[in-house]
């Protein structure tokens, strides 16, 4: 390879792929320290038995899957984050891409609008959740706006029926602004032409809609299903500032769950256990949206 082909550091000559490696190395320390060792040591903890010290660690193997499996309070735990996760995700994309579409037109007031549904993203959860549990304590706001339409005040936050609801309510408004966003960019990358095109072949709102609209988002789709799902999976303030996981703990997900047995039990070993589940699951998310944007058949 020809002198000129590499680059000069002082009086040493080095290739592009070393240089390349250097500029990555503060990047890839910071990975290994930050997220690779921990990921590393989550593992390692979820096969032992004790405190983080040394001398409290005691290796059991798969006992802490075990109980995983056996116990009735973590198979709880994943009902209330599969519904939670479900009745999130699907109106944190419909909603939005609706809306997305909407705004994407000429119309009046268009950057204002953006503008407001955007805030929610900006706001604090821990500031959302604490105005959330004023709105819906048992002489809220919104209690008051019940009986003022004639209905009997509901107990939102310590009833098992109504808890949960507030939680998806709370979810949904923090993630739509930044779902819109999303969305409003994925529409700038179709084309307008064939919209132009479809008008001339006499194709009406929802044709466009189905046959241009849909096909040209998927790849933006797929980023956020999978972004939504993995951001509702973590959910952690929410629970811990509104409900705490009651009543009966009908609130309680995953992630509070492990909180719990880590920082409130010190049971570490089976924490980490739990932990490292919602981990695969994530990184099978991570994986599936890899695969389905490099194999458009899927």
């Amino acid at each position: 390879m020809a002198r000129s082909q590499f680059l000069r550091l002082g009086d040493v000559f080095l290739s592009p792929t070393v240089v390349a490696w250097l500029f990555l190395l503060p990047a890839l320390l910071f990975l290994t320290i930050f997220v690779f060792l921990p990921i590393l040591y989550l593992v390692y903890l979820s096969f032992t038995t004790g405190s983080f010290s040394q001398e409290g660690v005691r290796w059991v193997g798969l006992q802490n899957y075990q109980q995983l499996l056996l116990s009735p309070d973590f198979w709880q735990v994943i009902g209330n984050t599969l519904y939670f996760t479900a009745a999130t995700v699907l109106p944190t994309i419909v909603l939005p891409l609706l809306l997305a579409v909407g705004l994407n037109q000429a119309i009046v007031g268009r950057d204002l609008l953006r503008t407001a549904y955007f805030l929610p993203t900006m706001t604090s959860i821990v500031a959302a959740g604490l105005g959330f549990r004023w709105l819906f304590q048992t002489d809220g706001p919104v209690n008051q706006l019940v009986q003022t339409l004639g209905g009997e005040p509901i107990a939102w936050l310590s009833d098992p029926t109504w808890a949960m609801p507030v939680l998806i309510l709370l979810s949904s408004w923090k993630q739509l602004g930044f779902n819109l966003v999303v969305f409003l960019a994925g529409l700038q990358t179709i084309p307008r032409d064939r919209y132009e095109a479809a008008l001339l072949d006499g194709a009406n709102a929802w044709q466009q809609f189905r046959y241009i609209t849909l096909p040209g988002l998927r790849p933006t789709l797929i980023l956020v299903f999978v972004t939504t799902t993995i951001f509702t999976l973590r959910s952690f303030e929410q629970v811990y500032v509104v409900t705490g996981g009651g009543p009966l703990d009908t609130t309680n997900l995953l992630v509070f769950y492990i909180y719990q047995q880590a920082f409130a039990l010190f049971d570490f070993g089976y924490a980490a256990a739990a932990a490292t589940v919602l981990l695969g699951v994530t990184l099978g998310l991570i994986w599936l949206q890899l695969r389905t944007r490099q194999d458009p058949n899927l």
